[in-house]
């Protein structure tokens, strides 16, 4: 099975968005895929802040890279413009680590307001709901 990283289509009419996934080169553009590498938004997260946002996870980049996965040429550009071609050049192991991004995350999609990983909602204290 041949792999590619490549970008598939999201967002609104006029308004794309794009996930870097690594699929079988075989799929159509909008099918089946077999990982999320990470986003690109070519437009900005708003009008008033229209430069393009790279968000890259190095970690499963490089992991598909070493495997022999071929990026397309636009995903080449974003994989060298983020630093992760520098990193496979040199050979660098990088542990676990979040994303990293070419310029600021998008408006209301910060870390902080996201819910803990694994599904868990933290309860409020019991001295606080008592009264």
């Amino acid at each position: 099975m041949a792999v590619k990283l490549r970008l598939v289509r999201m967002g609104k009419k006029k308004q794309p968005t794009y996930r870097v996934v690594a699929a079988d080169s075989r799929s159509p553009r909008d099918g089946r895929f077999l990982e999320v590498v990470g986003t690109y938004a070519p437009r900005g997260s708003s009008r008033a802040d229209d430069a393009a946002i790279v968000t890259i996870d190095h970690d499963k980049a490089l992991r598909w890279l070493r495997q022999g996965a071929k990026p397309t040429e636009r995903v080449e550009r974003l994989l060298r413009s983020s630093g992760t071609f520098d990193r496979l050049r040199n050979g660098d192991h990088i542990a676990e680590a979040a994303p990293q991004t070419a310029s600021a995350p998008p408006v209301g999609g910060d870390a902080a307001s996201a819910p803990p990983a694994g599904g868990e909602i933290a309860a409020a204290p019991a001295e606080a709901t008592e009264a």
